[in-house]
């Protein structure tokens, strides 16, 4: 028997694993390590952070993902070579931050990669039936295990596209097994790039729970600041809260035909990005609009998305609270609009008051992924309603 598959056996009948999970989402703003500590698997699972660090990029790093990122012709060469490229990079920063925390790499059982989303291509989205759901993430898994000698579980929207699924959310899977509970329904709202939510019903109401993209959270708000300011972002909202929402730009966004679409849903910035901006103000005759008052529409219409989609789910469920994680969790305007949206009987709070971090969510949840794929079952997410029950992610080993 190779010596892997032998290791492998042995750590999913570990009662504790250590695992590593990664994340760099669409802001591209870093990698995402979280150092996790899982005990049990299913709904008996138990997630520990132990570290958790963001592994900045540098700008040559961004520029060359935006070569690529959400485009549809692009160099085939260059794709190909990111691919490689990403998950070298990836492991070498896993590597980086186990030295600073004094950890050795012989001591991890698993590395969870999520990879860099450079293009989402659900036929919901693109109108195609030519081809099935597709979804790519870039970041090779075997290019991690070599790099950093750790068995590798990476590619995980492959297997949930492949079985039936959209590819993304996936927070459903982990958001269900580690924060269901039996008397309290709870929106679970990320707010990335992409803003999207898991609802959890009260788990003594028998009610199926599901995960949904709602809109843009950040990508909007970031694309803008880039191409017109040559900002990363909008620090604190300075820009945006010193501007005006304009009416007729914030009606023109909010009009695209994905806002009525039932739940769940998908969407990614292939939708969202500078085009949409570009023919809204040409619908809304805002094209000398200032920028302080473009991004003040822009935040206005993240939060607008936002609230009208959790009070579509508000109306069926008592008791119901929201908790928010990802980078929109810090831009005070942003947050202020959902709030302000939101009837008193909908607190919001930070995920910190469920015990976890909220910038370390994400990568956290697909160390949970991970997890379930050598220790768990597919009928453990047998509750998540439209999305089908699976085992995610491909495994790499490091020799």
């Amino acid at each position: 028997m190779n010596k892997y598959v032998s290791k492998l056996h042995a750590i999913g009948n570990k009662e504790t694993r250590k695992v590593v999970g990664l994340m760099s989402g669409t802001s591209m703003d870093g990698l995402d390590i979280a150092l996790c500590q899982i005990t049990g698997s299913g709904r008996n699972t138990s997630l520990k952070i132990v570290r958790f660090v963001t592994k900045v990029y540098s700008d040559e790093f961004r520029r060359r993902i935006r070569e690529v990122f959400a485009k549809r012709n692009i160099d085939q060469q260059l794709l190909c070579g990111l691919h490689a490229w990403v998950g070298r990079v990836h492991g070498m920063l896993v590597n980086e931050a186990l030295r600073e925390w004094e950890v050795a790499n012989a001591d991890i059982d698993l590395i969870a990669s999520h990879g860099q989303t450079v293009f989402h291509a659900p036929r919901s989205l693109t109108g195609a039936t030519d081809y099935p759901d597709s979804t790519l993430q870039i970041g090779d898994g075997d290019h991690v295990a070599i790099t950093t000698g750790i068995i590798t579980i990476s590619d995980f929207r492959q297997k949930h596209v492949a079985a039936g699924g959209e590819g993304a959310p996936l927070a459903a899977y982990g958001d269900y097994l580690l924060f269901a509970d039996k008397y309290q329904t709870r929106v679970l709202l990320n707010i990335g790039g992409i803003a999207n939510f898991t609802l959890l019903p009260a788990t003594q109401s028998g009610g199926y729970c599901f995960a949904t993209d709602v809109g843009p959270g950040n990508t909007l708000m970031d694309q803008y600041m880039q191409a017109k300011l040559g900002e990363e972002f909008d620090q604190d909202a300075r820009l945006a809260a010193a501007g005006s929402v304009n009416g007729p730009l914030l009606t023109a966004l909010l009009a695209h035909p994905f806002f009525v679409k039932p739940f769940p849903k998908t969407t990614g910035p292939e939708l969202f990005n500078l085009q949409y901006i570009t023919d809204a103000q040409k619908v809304s005759a805002t094209e000398r609009l200032p920028p302080g008052d473009v991004m003040a529409t822009l935040s206005a219409f993240s939060a607008k998305a936002i609230v009208l989609a959790i009070q579509q789910v508000a109306h069926l469920y008592g008791n119901l609270k929201v908790y928010v994680s990802g980078g929109g969790l810090h831009n005070p305007l942003l947050m202020q609009g959902i709030s302000e949206g939101l009837d008193r009987m909908t607190p919001v709070s930070s995920f910190d008051a469920l015990g976890l971090l909220p910038d370390a969510k994400e990568a956290a949840l697909f160390a949970v992924l991970a997890n379930e794929t050598v220790a768990g079952d597919a009928a453990n997410a047998g509750a998540i309603q439209d999305s089908p029950a699976v085992c995610m992610g491909k495994i790499s080993f490091p020799e």
